[in-house]
Parts: C-alpha cells; structure tokens; sequence
C-alpha cells in the first residue's frame, strides 16, 4: 500500500507540473492537439497507478515525450504560421452580416439548431443582430453585432448599424499575412509602403498590424510594451 502511495504521489507531481509547463489554459481554450494531449497524459499516468506492476518509467517516459512534442508543436507555431495553420486550423465564419454560412456550417459539423444554441447563450435572438459569428479554433463563438459602435461616442449623422467590419490582420509575429492582403486587394508592396509611412523599417519588427472594425489602421512593435512597462 505505501509503494502505491508513493508511486501515485509520484506522477501526480509530475502531471501537475506537465499541465504547468503546458501553459496557463482553461480546458475549454485547448487547441485540440493540446486536448488530445492532456487525455493521453491523463491514461498514461492512471495506468502505473492502477497496476503496481508496471515500471513507474513506463508512466513517466511518455508523459514527458508528450510534453517535448507538445513544446516543439507549440515553438513552431510561434515561428511559422504554417505550421500554426496545419496544428491549429483557422476560425470560420458562419454567419456574416445576418446570414448563415451553410456550406461551412456543414464542414463543421454543426447544425442550425446548435448555432442557435450558442447564439442565444451569447444573448443574442435575432439573426440581424449580427455582423459575424466566428467559430474559433477553441469551438468558442465570437460574435460581433451590428451596433457594435453604438456604445462609443461617434457623430450623430454616421450610422451605426451595419458599418462595423471584420478586423483584417496584416502582419503577425513579423510576417505577412498574405490571406487578409489579398482580401483587401492589395500586395506586398502596398503594406511595406503603408509601414514606411509610419517610420517602420522592417516587417520584422512588427508583431502585429491590423485594420480594427472601424478600417483604421493600428500596429505594436516588438519592444513597445518593454520600453512602456519600464
């Protein structure tokens, strides 16, 4: 009984510290590989528990394995956004400007059902009180209404309803994001221009730069939140 004990307060040290090391998430924030994960790190560790037969290594080799591979999925997504891409995968729209997307609906195995589901949880019963549903990577859904600016303090002749639009991000982690480039009609060219005009030298010292739901354009170098938390 006391080897058991010992064996189960064994990996239960090491779980915690694995999920530690895994990053700061709510279950329901999991990417799915990290959801998968975090299963596989949960059966691994019960079975050297369950049968004080098995070698304690044989729990402990593959929960750290894991964690290295999930590190090295997690540092590549950081520097490629291909990577980011292929592990993550992209948030979908399913409703835009009041309208649902049904071809991505069904890609997403969701029905219409569900989608009202979610959305009356967001307080929301109308489908013209949208401009977008997103579904994120995490399953959450965003939603961005129509009066959106309503609550901010803009003239009274700009209309409100229906001018909001979806941020576009440009730049991420130093690199262009051709997708929101090409939506925008616009190249290469065109962003380097737009950043010289704000004495930035190099994409790479951009982490990010977006248009905002109000098509204004904004941006954060690398090293602005150091120099202002200094």
């Amino acid at each position: 009984m006391f080897v058991v004990s010992i064996r189960t307060a064994i990996l239960y040290l090491l779980v915690v510290l694995t999920m530690r090391l895994m990053g700061k998430r709510q279950i329901g924030e999991l990417q799915p590989y990290e959801f998968v994960i975090t299963i596989m790190i949960s059966d691994l560790a019960s079975l050297p528990m369950q049968d004080s037969r098995l070698p304690l290594l044989q729990g402990i080799i593959p929960i750290i394995t894991l964690l290295f591979l999930k590190t090295i999925l997690t540092q590549m997504g950081l520097k490629f956004q291909r990577t980011r891409k292929f592990v993550d995968g992209d948030p979908c729209i399913l409703i835009n400007k009041g309208r649902i997307n049904y071809s991505t609906l069904k890609k997403q195995q969701l029905n219409i059902d569900e989608l009202l589901e979610e959305l009356r949880l967001a307080n929301y019963f109308n489908l013209d009180e949208i401009q977008y549903a997103i579904l994120e990577n995490d399953g959450q859904m965003s939603i961005l209404p129509v009066d959106y600016n309503s609550s901010k303090s803009i003239p009274d002749n700009k209309p409100t309803k229906g001018d909001v639009k979806l941020p576009k991000v440009l730049i991420s982690d130093g690199k262009i994001n051709m997708n929101s480039l090409t939506s925008i009609n616009k190249d290469e060219e065109w962003i380097l221009n737009l950043l010289k005009k704000h004495n930035i030298l190099s994409i790479k010292h951009v982490l990010i730069a977006l248009y905002d739901t109000e098509s204004k354009f904004k941006f954060q170098l690398f090293d602005e939140y150091e120099k202002e938390c200094k």
